[in-house]
């Protein structure tokens, strides 16, 4: 009986810890400014949980653990404190490419010890940069960000606003790793993030049925790029770009095809004799280029053409300059505006009459890509294609890996 007394207790006591550690989670979202346009949940509960299930099901990549180890060690001693959520966000009018994250620090000297050793350069005022990642250390927070434009703004919204607002993740992600919201006044669009052994799907519907048979008629084509959009699509897309380009080209459709091809280029250089006579000297660099096709369907080319030559797009070549790869051609019809390149031409996919974007990958493109890492590259060879679906009002994207002896989150 004195056992059973002390057993109980201590199970009782174990099933709150496992709770506590495995399943609870702190839901209150306090890094998110309200300015903030689109943010991104991962669960960081969940992505153990995976990482932990896919490593003790592949007993072949515990050779190289030992390695993956002392990188999780570094970081789990970093001064970092691990949220449950970790929250990136958008900016609503920046740029893009400027993305953020607020992180708690349970150590900032141990975190500063850390970012010396995976060799960040310190710009002072506990300012730090590597690469393309910038963080800004406010006490006990760490701004992190593509850019660090922000960083004055996101201190005075989220650190030093003792009345900042509280966001509940319930809002923004159902029970799946991660998810992106788009947030317009009191309206939020949700998106899950999934990750299985070779694919990472972000959409909006559970039902992705028609999207695979939309990804089963692409799988028979092999060019490196293959689009088809509405006038709908091309105006979401072109928000990213230029707001305005979409209404005032007229454009109802866009379609494309494209491929990669190595090419010589030409480097003329000019350098002096010992009489200090001129000379020419020429040098040869492969490079990649692409040869395309672009169709864009409009509701009156005329108005299409004038809008491309009011932005000083169409020269007096009839090249199109907008696209910075060269030579190309382009010319109106009854219908529209076609702009195709002279190197080479491109046979046309298909028309699907769906909205979707797809890239396959190409040796050629990754291998040109020198400013990347090494790490980065192979990550990139390790992708198959990239999907977009749209459907009314569903989408979906698809990110597809190569087969491999491992998940991806074993090997990314």
């Amino acid at each position: 009986m004195k056992k059973k007394k002390i057993i109980v207790p201590l199970l009782l006591l174990l099933a709150v810890a496992v709770y506590f550690v495995v399943f609870h989670k702190d839901k209150n979202l306090r890094y998110i400014p309200e300015n903030a346009d689109t943010v991104v949940l991962i669960d960081s509960k969940k992505l153990m949980g995976q990482y932990l299930f896919s490593l003790v099901t592949h007993p072949s990549s515990w050779s190289g653990s030992d390695t993956k180890g002392k990188s999780s060690a570094s970081f789990k001693d970093s001064g970092i404190r691990i949220p449950d959520f970790l929250q990136i966000f958008h900016i609503k009018d920046t740029k893009f490419s400027e993305w953020y994250s607020v992180l708690e620090l349970k150590d900032p000297q141990k975190f500063i010890a850390f970012l010396k050793k995976k060799e960040f350069t310190d710009k002072g005022n506990n300012s730090f940069q590597k690469d393309q990642i910038f963080l800004m250390i406010e006490g006990g927070h760490c701004i992190a960000g593509s850019s660090d434009l922000a960083f004055e703004t996101i201190k005075k919204q989220l650190l030093q606003n003792t009345s900042n607002h509280v966001l509940d993740a319930n809002n923004f992600i159902q029970n799946t790793l991660g998810s992106i919201s788009f947030i317009s006044g009191q309206k939020i669009q949700n998106f899950s993030i999934e990750l299985s052994d070779d694919e990472i799907e972000i959409k909006n519907n559970s039902n992705a049925e028609i999207f695979n048979t939309l990804a089963s008629k692409l799988q028979k084509g092999n060019q490196f790029l293959e689009l088809e959009l509405d006038q709908e699509n091309i105006r979401n897309f072109s928000r990213f770009f230029n707001k305005s380009i979409a209404d005032s080209s007229h454009a109802i459709s866009l379609k494309a095809t494209a491929n990669l091809e190595q090419v010589n280029d030409t480097i003329i250089s000019y350098e002096y004799d010992d009489n200090f006579n001129e000379v020419e000297k020429k040098t040869f660099q492969k490079i990649t280029q692409p040869n395309y096709s672009i169709d864009i369907q409009s509701k009156d080319s005329e108005k299409t053409w004038g809008y491309f030559q009011s932005k000083k797009w169409i020269n007096g070549e009839n090249q199109f300059t907008a696209i910075p790869f060269q030579p190309n051609q382009i010319s109106k019809n009854n219908s529209g505006v076609v702009i195709k390149s002279t190197r080479k031409s491109v046979i046309e996919s298909p028309q699907l009459k769906e909205n979707y974007i797809l890239f396959r990958n190409n040796t050629l493109l990754y291998s040109s890509l020198k400013t990347l890492s090494n790490t980065e590259k192979r990550t990139i060879s390790d992708i198959d294609y990239v999907l977009y679906g749209n459907k009314s009002q569903d989408y979906w994207v698809k990110i597809k890996a190569k087969k491999g002896d491992l998940p991806l989150i074993l090997r990314w």
